[in-house]
């Protein structure tokens, strides 16, 4: 055995491919913006069948996660929540774009950057009340970007 070579067999299964794109959200504001049928559309178009999906939100005071998409009540509780966690208010150093600047960072590490999901029969593996929401956590609207990334076997 050579350096780099992992113990067991490897199998290979069809053929990897992969597909990638950069979705813009424009967002209203402070809220949860749902993604999960954009992403769904693109992740079919794709042609992968099972493999990974991965995304990834580009900002530092904007962020991904997975919640319940049946009841809004649960989005409602879930920024009140993050509110209480990182509240607004002069004790930030860093509050060069106003009193939302370092609150939004703190609750975008919170919710994180990034989701990775399994694909099956060219779907995202998700639970029945699960959507895939970006968090906006700043007061003013924005344009943001996510990244779309899946891999596998069509």
């Amino acid at each position: 055995m050579t350096a780099g070579d992992a113990p067991g067999r490897r199998h290979y299964i069809g053929r990897m491919q992969q597909a990638q794109t950069t979705l813009a959200i424009a967002t209203r504001g402070m809220g949860f913006t749902d993604l999960t049928d954009d992403i769904a559309g693109w992740l079919a178009a794709s042609g992968i069948r099972t493999g990974l999906l991965s995304l990834l939100c580009r900002h530092t005071s904007a962020g991904l996660l997975i919640t319940e998409n049946a009841s809004p009540a649960v989005r409602r509780d879930l920024a009140r929540w993050l509110a209480r966690l990182a509240p607004e208010g002069s004790g930030y150093e860093h509050d060069e774009e106003g009193p939302d600047d370092m609150p939004a960072h703190l609750r975008a590490a919170l919710t994180g950057p990034s989701l990775t999901i399994p694909v099956a029969d060219g779907r995202m593996v998700l639970g029945t009340w699960q959507g895939i929401y970006l968090a906006e956590h700043r007061h003013a609207p924005h344009r943001r970007q996510v990244v779309a990334h899946v891999i596998g076997e069509a």
